[in-house]
């Protein structure tokens, strides 16, 4: 494009303004950013000093734990894919990552995780992964998880990057990839290990001893449940574990239905086993399952089974023999409504299990919905190992006794 010389001095100022614009708002961002980083640092580390105040103890129904539940012993489930899956990912690592992604097996990292986004993690984060070390990092989850789990699990990242699309392409709070790993202990065939993934709205604990492993506490959800539009639309999570929850309450007698149901109006949130929450005191409530049926049984372990079988298939069937030996002292609990569109919460809790699915209010999608009331498109669910085995600790617990270190 040619100029003439009399509008030249015209365009080099209108250049320079540009560019000093330009540097005024890539200073105003870099400021903005530093200054949300330094109030998340500040929320993060009020989160873990209280959070961490008490040594863990677990879930209780009194806060005194039940002794005996889970003893150390074999399962005949090898969990030897997992140990050479978390080995090939170390090996992926550089020095640096390593250190900073390596933990002991009894360190109180295992406790600092939490759903919300703003929370500054440890570990190595996917978004800072090359592409093979992600995919080392996916092939850990691959053998640890079923294909049930692993999807479900890669469907929420990928819903997050659904959540930072509907917030102005905001991929500095929410992305896809914004999750991280973090290991406990070496990976070994005899000494206990595990790994933690930590991100928004998905955390694994993955405890392993031998060929037992404890998987819990698992949080998973989303916000939004259904992708309606964006780069992943279509991705949805939750809706079996939804459905299948309403169908067991409306499959319960009148009687029963009268028991199981706490409160009919659901005007929040209700989820109690969330992050920093080991230590909760929640006492059985709800309908006894010693009331069911052999057809309302069946049902209920069905729905158990929607949050087990995220582990492999081995593992989970182990789990399950435990749930099903103690189905007789569960209970089902209720809060909200039954219709078709209602929003609800529903708990399953024994000495050896906590399951909890709540519909909660929005707080990424305030814009796009109105009301404050709790809202199908944001899901949680928490499962737990009540009476001190979160974590695997009851077993870690059992193994330094016997083998004092």
């Amino acid at each position: 494009m040619h100029i003439h010389p009399k509008h030249q001095p015209e365009v080099c100022l209108w250049t320079a303004a540009l560019i000093s614009s330009l540097l005024l708002s890539s200073s105003w961002a870099q400021e903005r950013n530093e200054a949300r980083q330094n109030r998340f640092r500040q929320m993060s580390q009020r989160a873990e000093r209280n959070g961490l105040a008490e040594p863990f103890k677990g879930v209780t129904t009194d806060g005194t734990i039940v002794p005996g539940l889970f003893p150390l012993r074999s399962t005949g489930v090898t969990t030897e894919p997992v140990r050479a899956a978390a080995k090939a990912f170390l090996a992926s690592l550089t020095a640096a990552q390593q250190k900073k992604t390596l933990f002991p097996v009894d360190d109180p990292e295992w406790r600092k995780w939490m759903n919300q986004h703003f929370y500054l993690r440890q570990g190595v984060g996917f978004n800072e992964m090359s592409e093979s070390q992600r995919q080392a990092a996916i092939g850990l989850l691959r053998a640890s998880l079923s294909a049930k789990g692993l999807k479900l699990t890669r469907d929420i990242m990928r819903l997050n990057h659904t959540l930072g699309e509907l917030n102005d392409n905001d991929f500095v709070e929410y992305g896809e990839w914004l999750y991280w790993i973090t290991l406990m202990g070496e990976p070994s065939t005899k000494e206990p290990w595990g790994w933690q993934l930590d991100g928004h709205h998905v955390i694994i604990n993955y405890f392993v001893l031998g060929d037992q492993v404890v998987m819990t506490p698992l949080f998973v959800g989303s916000e939004p449940v259904v992708a309606e539009s964006g780069k992943y639309q279509g991705v949805a999570i939750l809706q079996e574990e939804q459905n299948r929850g309403l169908t067991l309450l409306r499959a319960l007698s009148d009687s029963q239905r009268e028991k199981a149901i706490l409160r009919h109006a659901k005007p929040g949130n209700n989820n109690l086993g969330e992050a920093f929450k080991d230590n909760i005191i929640v006492d059985y409530a709800g309908v006894p399952v010693s009331s069911f049926s052999g057809a309302q049984r069946a049902q209920l372990l069905g729905l158990i089974a929607l949050y087990v079988n995220n582990m492999k298939e081995g593992q989970a069937e182990v789990r399950m023999s435990e749930v099903e030996a103690h189905l007789d002292q569960t209970h089902f609990a209720w809060i909200g409504g039954s219709d078709d569109h209602s929003a609800y919460y529903y708990r399953i809790h024994s000495p050896v299990i906590l399951i909890e699915f709540d519909h909660q209010r929005l707080v990424g999608l305030r814009r796009l919905y109105p009301g404050r009331a709790p809202h199908r498109q944001h899901i949680h669910a928490v499962v737990r190992t009540p009476n001190g085995n979160d974590y695997g600790k009851d077993l870690l617990r059992q193994h330094y006794q016997r083998h004092p270190h």
